[in-house]
């Protein structure tokens, strides 16, 4: 069985023009035909001129600055606000485009998603979003559908998800962590971002997996739930590595194992959750682009091609791979299909697994 789940308003950039370096719109050409080619040629040239002054994309270096503003529906210091710092800093240096980022945390990320869902469709404000926009509609009644709402851009990257422990539990593998849950049904708590999210439904896999009574406790971010592990406040997190490494490096908090298919490249001694027993399970979290619907098919390109190429650039992939995340750059209707296929998913995980929002 395979799983694929993968207010503050913070600047990042502006591009500017280098010193020395004037930006001035194309002179205007006046060309001349002779009468024996007609006026359609004329018209014709007219008529192309009109459509590049009607249609146009995002701005390029001979057009003013625009400012794009990535919506990051979940708290700063979790796994998407630090991808979404990453990649906008670098799409505002390679095209000379302001980017901001914007935190709209709330109601299991519906905020930030419903907002984007009404913003106006003209490429200046798009949505980092993970399985939380597929999951959430299943759950419970949200002003947004996630298949026709919004354009997918980009699924920009897949994230591993780490079980950890506080470096003061007794727990040092997920098999400690399963035999003290059945010895005392209902007294261990796992905690996540959710309610309604991938990490939600990876807990009910496994506590169905491994048939033990675990309490799921849903935080409004990866980072808070973080914070409560740190004051001993639940047993165990689930959450991506990005927020974690930090932790796992000064020795605070303690890995017993990764949701992902194979070990990952920053903790290659880990052990999965399949490797410990667990044959069928994978959760591998992901994080896509989204614009609202009705965006022209012009500016989804482009916004496609500026994300993908900052997830090129090497800065960018030292820092992503250090934080775990794995470059991905599916886009457009490929992606579309994969979000079609993963809706149908999780639904029937959902259902089967009998998940209510909470």
């Amino acid at each position: 069985m395979y799983f694929s789940f993968t207010h503050g308003y913070r600047k990042i950039t502006e591009g500017k023009p280098s010193k020395g370096t004037s930006v001035q719109s194309p002179s205007p050409k006046i060309a001349s035909w002779p009468l024996a080619s007609g006026i359609r040629g004329g018209l014709a040239g007219l008529a192309a001129l009109a459509a590049c002054v009607v249609l146009p994309i995002l701005p390029t270096s001979s057009q003013a600055v625009r400012t794009i503003k990535i919506v990051v529906p979940v708290p700063p210091g979790g796994a998407g606000d630090i991808l979404a710092r990453q990649v906008a800093e670098q799409v505002g240096r390679a095209q000379g485009v302001g980017v901001v980022t914007e935190n709209r945390p709330g109601a299991g990320t519906v905020i930030g998603t419903e907002s984007v869902a009404r913003a106006a469709p003209d490429g200046s404000t798009v949505l980092l979003n993970a399985p939380y926009m597929l999951i959430v509609p299943q759950l419970r009644k949200v002003n947004y559908d996630p298949l026709t709402s919004f354009e997918p851009v980009c699924y920009l990257v897949s994230s591993p998800g780490i079980i950890v422990v506080n470096s003061a539990s007794p727990f040092r593998t997920l098999a400690d962590l399963i035999e003290a849950a059945r010895v005392k049904p209902g007294a261990l708590t796992l905690a996540s971002v959710g309610p309604g999210t991938a990490q939600h439904v990876g807990f009910e896999m496994l506590r169905r997996a491994a048939k033990v009574d675990l309490t799921y406790v849903p935080y409004p971010g990866g980072a808070p739930a973080i914070n409560a592990l740190l004051g001993q406040h639940v047993t165990a997190v689930f959450a991506e590595y990005a927020p974690l490494a930090g932790h796992l490096k000064a020795g605070t908090l303690r890995a017993i194992a990764t949701s992902a298919r194979s070990r990952i490249e920053p903790l290659p001694d880990l052990p999965t959750v399949a490797e410990s027993g667990y044959r069928d399970y994978e959760v591998d979290l992901w994080w896509g682009v989204f614009a609202p619907a009705k965006t022209p098919n012009q500016t989804i390109s482009q916004l496609a091609g500026w994300f993908t190429e900052a997830l090129r650039a090497p800065e960018v992939q030292a820092k992503l791979t250090a934080l775990g995340f794995s470059a991905v750059s599916l886009c457009g209707t490929d992606f579309a299909a994969l979000l079609r296929k993963e809706f149908d998913r999780y639904g029937r995980v959902i259902r089967e697994a009998n998940i209510k929002a909470e």
